[in-house]
């Protein structure tokens, strides 16, 4: 039934070779990835998408140099609206400061939104092992929540199942008669998730985006299932990474306009649900207690570091509906809360229980389509490219690598090396190519991983100089 059975917790290579070999991932990727991806560029040509991504990109940067002031802001106006403001520096404190005001507001049955973060920190392990109901109130999220997986991309989370699959699931899993209609099934969830909302206890949400000027949690949804599990429960907890800030109001909808736009291709989203604090005398809704907590875990190492610039992803997951090798592989053979081309720069510096983190940098064609795509201008080869290099500079680079990296230098370092590589990479691989019908089809080890899926051409019969050459001298006969 299931479109994924890989082990996160295997090494990379066998999570990548699970994923290529299974038969319904490549189908289900292609269904959501392009459809996402083409309205992205439709959404984004209705408007002018380029002054859009330059200005969300300048506002991005200003709150990566303004952060401290930010953060003081926001938590003071959080605390002058009676919520509640707590700092964690990393997963193990996040999850203890949420179990802490679960315990203290005897809180036993928890409904969710939506979240990364509580994704990155594995919260709903932390409760549930503390004796707690936790419910995920998303109907991706709840999908993959029944199926017993993490999600697979940023806004799709269920994006590696077919309908057939999910249809299979709910009726193992909810007794829901036979059907592959969508509406039905997305009636048997709601069904079930109402009685959820009205007995819970505590809400739990992640955060788009912080508005630093009026103390406001901001989170985007097309189900309302955020307002309700910031309005109906007693105690409603949001969490944040303290890069989700933005300084004004007019901030926080110029990122909803780049998020929307560019994750699901609407010109607006059903719901934009804001937060600055509890219910007040003569509310009609709303929390009883207001909490956020602010959480670091390795966010300020990765600016320290040089790779601030991934901070000022807004998780829209554009970058994975364009990525040539997230469309083979899908998210859960990353191994990371964070898959495709972001995930493979920020899962690395994270202090995440990934297998292998080392190897992600290297899960890219660097072919730029996510620089092209992001809302926010990411440079996101380059940060890629730069992990590498560190991962050289520490002696982690592959002793093929290293060997393959020397005799590249040998050859560059002198022309007459240089040209006779390339005379000798023509005759050997010509000769190969005449073997097999004039494009070669079979390479030795390491190289049979290219031609395993794709033929190799012989090099050039000239080198760009020979020919560079000729045509000067054409012209001058001329």
């Amino acid at each position: 039934m299931a479109t994924s059975t890989i082990d996160l917790y295997a090494p990379y290579d066998e999570r990548v070779r699970t994923a290529l070999n299974n038969p319904h991932l490549k189908t289900a990727l292609n269904r959501s990835t392009i459809r996402l991806s083409n309205q992205r560029v439709a959404s984004m040509g209705a408007v002018d998408g380029q002054l859009l991504r330059d200005q969300t990109r300048q506002m991005k940067e200003y709150v990566l140099r303004h952060l401290p002031d930010l953060l003081e802001q926001f938590e003071a106006n959080i605390k002058a609206n009676g919520g509640h403001v707590h700092w964690a520096r990393d997963a193990a404190e996040a999850n203890q400061i949420v179990l802490e005001i679960a315990r203290r507001t005897n809180s036993q049955k928890v409904v969710k939104s939506k979240s990364m973060a509580t994704e990155e920190i594995h919260l709903n392990h932390a409760l549930e092992e503390a004796g707690m109901v936790v419910m995920e109130t998303d109907l991706g999220e709840y999908i993959i929540q029944l199926a017993g997986e993490p999600p697979s991309h940023i806004v799709a989370p269920v994006v590696h199942k077919r309908l057939e699959d999910i249809s299979a699931l709910f009726q193992e899993k909810l007794d829901m008669p036979p059907t592959f209609d969508p509406e039905v099934m997305c009636a048997v969830a709601r069904q079930r998730l109402r009685q959820e909302f009205l007995t819970a206890d505590m809400g739990i949400s992640g955060c788009n985006f912080a508005i630093a000027e009026t103390g406001t949690v901001c989170i985007v949804t097309n189900e309302g299932n955020g307002r309700m599990i910031s309005a109906m429960p007693r105690v409603y907890v949001a969490l944040m990474g303290l890069e989700k800030m933005v300084p004004t109001v007019e901030d926080a909808i110029l990122q909803y306009q780049a998020l929307v736009r560019s994750s699901t291709g609407q010109s607006c989203s059903v719901y934009l649900s804001m937060s600055s604090g509890p219910r007040k005398l003569g509310d009609t809704e709303g929390p009883e207690e207001f909490h956020v907590v602010i959480m670091d875990n390795g966010r300020s190492d990765m600016l320290e570091r040089g790779y601030g610039e991934a901070l000022m992803c807004i998780r829209c997951g554009a970058c994975l509906n364009v990525c040539p090798v997230y469309r083979e592989i899908g998210g859960h053979a990353y191994g990371s809360t964070y898959s495709g081309p972001i995930g493979a720069v920020i899962s690395p510096l994270l202090p995440a229980h990934v297998t292998n983190p080392e190897k992600l940098p290297h899960a890219s064609t660097l072919c730029g389509a996510c620089r092209d795509a992001c809302p926010v201008k990411i440079d996101l080869p380059r940060l890629l490219v730069d992990l590498r290099a560190d991962q050289v500079e520490d002696g982690k680079a592959s002793w093929l690598d290293r060997q393959a990296m020397q005799g590249f230098l040998f050859a560059m370092r002198d022309r007459k090396r240089y040209e006779q590589a390339g005379k000798l990479a023509n005759l050997g691989t010509t000769m190969m190519a005449s073997l097999s019908g004039g494009t070669i089809k079979v390479l030795p080890p390491p190289l049979s991983a290219w031609t395993n899926s794709r033929d190799f051409p012989a090099f050039a019969k000239k080198s760009f100089r020979e020919q560079w050459a000729e045509r000067l001298s054409r012209r001058k006969t001329v």
